[in-house]
C-alpha cells in the first residue's frame, strides 16, 4: 500500500475538523491549497475557502486525496460512508475515524471492504498543536499507525491505547478540555469575589493551571508530590484544599469523566 501523504482531507470540517484543518496548516506539514475541506453546508466554509484551503464536495475530497480524516458525528457516519464507499479505495486509502463511539470493524463493515482504518481521537487544543490524541489500530494498521502518529506528533502529544480504550479516551482528553477549562474558568470567579478585575483573574488562572499542568509534564511527577511543596501545616493552602474536598470537588471530576464515558459508548447505534 502506498500512501501519498501530501494529500489529506478533512470530511466533516466542524469544530474539530477546522481545529484539524488550523493545527495542519500551523504546524507547517501541510499547505493549506493542499487540505481539502468538506461539510454539508459549504457555505459554512467560506472563510476557510478565502484563506486558500480547497473546501468541496466530499466525492472530489475523496478522488483527490489518499488521507481521509473523518470527522462528522457519529448520527453522520453512516450517511457518509454510504455516500463515498464506492469512491474510497483500499489500496490507496488510509481512513483516520475522529468519530466517537464506532469501531474499526463497524467502519469496515459499512464500507463493505478490507479499509485501513485508524481511530483518532484528539482535542480542541490541536489548533494550537496541544492536543492529547489517542490512536489504535487493527492487525492490518501498522504502516497507517506510523502516519497516524506523524501527523499528530505535530500537533501535540499522541499515545498508542488499546481499541477498546477509545471510549474512555473522549472522555478524558477530548471531554477533558471542557472540564478544564471549567475549573479555570471557576478559579478566575474566585479570583474576581477576592479582589481581582475579570481579565486579571482569569489571565493569572490560566497561567497559573498552565504551570501546574507544565510540573507534571516536565518533571514527571505525580499531582500529590507537588501538592505537598504547596501545602504547610495550618496553612492557606491545605485549608482551600479541604474545603473544596468537603464540596465534592475531586469526586465530582471523577464522576463527570465516568459520566461523559458512558454516554460516548452509545453515541453511535447500528445493528452491525
Amino acid at each position: 500500500m502506498k500512501i501519498n501523504k501530501n494529500k489529506i482531507a478533512i470530511l466533516g470540517c466542524g469544530n474539530i475538523g477546522a481545529a484539524i484543518a488550523n493545527g495542519l496548516v500551523k504546524s507547517k506539514m501541510y499547505d493549506k491549497g493542499k487540505v481539502y475541506l468538506t461539510r454539508r453546508d459549504l457555505n459554512s466554509l467560506v472563510e476557510f475557502k478565502k484563506n486558500g484551503f480547497k473546501v468541496s464536495a466530499n466525492k472530489e475530497a475523496v478522488e483527490n486525496s489518499d488521507i481521509l480524516i473523518v470527522a462528522v458525528t457519529p448520527q453522520q457516519m453512516d450517511n457518509l460512508i454510504a455516500e463515498i464507499k464506492n469512491y474510497v479505495d483500499e489500496k490507496r486509502h488510509l481512513i483516520l475515524s475522529v468519530v466517537s463511539g464506532v469501531s474499526i470493524r463497524q467502519i469496515k463493515t459499512k464500507f463493505e471492504k478490507n479499509i485501513n482504518v485508524i481511530r483518532v481521537m484528539p482535542n480542541t487544543a490541536i489548533a494550537i498543536q496541544e492536543s492529547m490524541t489517542c490512536i489504535s489500530g487493527d492487525n492490518k494498521s501498522k504502516e497507517g499507525l506510523k502516519i497516524a502518529e506523524e501527523i499528530f506528533n505535530k500537533l501535540g502529544e499522541t499515545v498508542i491505547i488499546k481499541e477498546d480504550l477509545m471510549v474512555p479516551a473522549t472522555a478524558l482528553c477530548a471531554c477533558g478540555v471542557a472540564f478544564f477549562l471549567r475549573a479555570v474558568r471557576a478559579a478566575s470567579q474566585g479570583g474576581i469575589e477576592i479582589g481581582f478585575h475579570a481579565d486579571q483573574a482569569l489571565f493569572m488562572a490560566s497561567q497559573t493551571a498552565k504551570g501546574a499542568a507544565s510540573l507534571l509534564l516536565k518533571l514527571d511527577t505525580h499531582p500529590e508530590s507537588e501538592v505537598d511543596k504547596v501545602t504547610t501545616p495550618k496553612g492557606v493552602t491545605i485549608t482551600g484544599l479541604n474545603q473544596m474536598e468537603h464540596n465534592g470537588f475531586s469526586s465530582a471530576l471523577i464522576k463527570g469523566i465516568v459520566t461523559s464515558a458512558e454516554k460516548a459508548q452509545n453515541l453511535y447505534s447500528t445493528k452491525d
